[in-house]
């Protein structure tokens, strides 16, 4: 699992400049969801919707400072009760006591508060509680460097998925469910040489779509002002070097996919195991004269989406889905090897995925998203159904897209 990935900046979902070979290989032998969703644009909301197969609004999974309920049934909770060990290795941004969430056990620390630490004071809302980075001081800084916390954190996250792979090898009396979730390609836009030196700056594409802040809608302009892209200029110069390291952080996220692919490979069990790639959300990059995510257009709120290995066929799947599907889908999967479904403790909003996964019609071509946080003001409501995409808040003029 990526953080802050847009599909649209990868080899398998057609960028001619982003190499992503290892993400590729698996898009090629498995199936690629076109028209994935997250539910939530904003890190810590979208994670608990995939982790619970509920939308945010059942859960109260409002903003990055909510408690994630331990009350919450997720599917981890499903798959150990349905014989499955279960490992989360890095990020799954987990507010509140339980740091678990169902996992059996959990190899990394997290790299985020877990202690309320980002709860806004509501008595001062003029006031923020920690340093404000996602504004355009963080896409001028964008650059080489040796080392971040990001890319500790992920060298970290990778050593212990793979550790944690030969020990299943070694004691294969039961099936497993092992989450590799990475931090990267998310800001700051920083790459480390050996990423960077992969793609010629001249090449670097700017965004396709421009506009400035009174060509948006209200929500949008919002969140334009939020992160100060109203205000602040920047160079084609400056947005391009942005743009290069991103790029170079989606190849080196997609190093660590190899890894782990070569490390089950190793281990003996390619033949036995599904991949399942996604992301908690995307990174507008520019595009609209946005960026980071917190809104519901295409390269903020798509998730790449593949899945490969036994029983799921090869191709792409037109289906709009989103990641509360995943649950649902991750349930299906393990039944299917035969383990009793256990009693589902909670509604669900997502539906499994395994039809189209196996290149099967479904006659649901649906997505929700809701936001809540940073700069809505309001909630901002998203349907994609079929061929076109509504987004609705109270406050603001409603949008449709085809």
């Amino acid at each position: 699992m990526a953080d802050q990935l847009a599909p649209q900046f990868t080899g398998a979902y057609g960028h001619p400049l982003v190499k992503t070979p290892h993400i590729d290989a698996l898009a090629a032998r498995g199936m690629r969801f076109d028209s994935a969703y997250c539910n939530s644009p904003l890190c810590a909301p979208s994670r608990f919707s995939l982790m619970s197969g509920q939308l945010i609004s059942r859960i109260g999974a409002y903003d990055n400072a909510s408690e994630f309920s331990a009350a919450v049934p997720t599917f981890a909770h499903y798959l150990k009760l349905m014989g499955y060990r279960t490992c989360l290795s890095g990020k799954m941004h987990f507010v509140g006591p339980d740091q678990m969430h169902g996992f059996e056990e959990r190899v990394t620390t997290d790299i985020y508060p877990s202690d309320y630490a980002w709860t806004p004071d509501w008595d001062a809302p003029g006031e923020r509680i920690d340093k404000w980075y996602h504004n355009m001081a963080t896409v001028k800084e964008a650059g080489i460097g040796a080392a971040t916390f990001q890319i500790d954190y992920d060298e970290e996250v990778a050593f212990h998925a793979k550790r944690r792979i030969f020990d299943y090898a070694r004691d294969n009396d039961q099936p497993f469910c092992l989450v590799a979730s990475f931090i990267h390609p998310h800001d700051p836009y920083v790459a480390r040489q050996e990423w960077w030196d992969l793609y010629d700056p001249d090449e670097i594409d700017m965004p396709i779509v421009a506009m400035g802040p009174d060509e948006h809608d209200g929500f949008a302009r919002r969140v334009m002002d939020g992160i100060e892209a109203s205000t602040v200029a920047l160079s084609d110069a400056e947005i391009r070097k942005a743009r290069h390291a991103y790029y170079a952080n989606v190849s080196y996220f997609d190093s660590k996919v190899g890894e782990l692919v070569q490390t089950i490979t190793e281990a003996g069990m390619l033949d036995d195991t599904i991949f399942i790639i996604t992301a908690d959300h995307g990174d507008m990059l520019g595009e609209r004269g946005l960026w980071y995510k917190m809104t519901f257009f295409e390269h903020s709120a798509r998730v790449p989406l593949i899945m490969a290995g036994p029983g799921v066929a090869k191709g792409s799947a037109q289906n709009a889905c989103s990641l509360v599907d995943l649950l649902p889908t991750m349930l299906d999967l393990a039944s299917g090897t035969g383990a009793t479904l256990p009693a589902i403790g909670m509604p669900v909003d997502g539906r499994s995925l395994m039809p189209l996964a196996r290149g099967e019609s479904d006659s649901v071509d649906e997505a929700i998203g809701e936001y809540c946080a940073e700069m809505a003001g309001h909630p901002v409501f998203m349907i994609r159904r079929g061929d076109h995409k509504y987004i609705a808040c109270d406050a603001d003029t409603p949008l449709l897209f085809n």
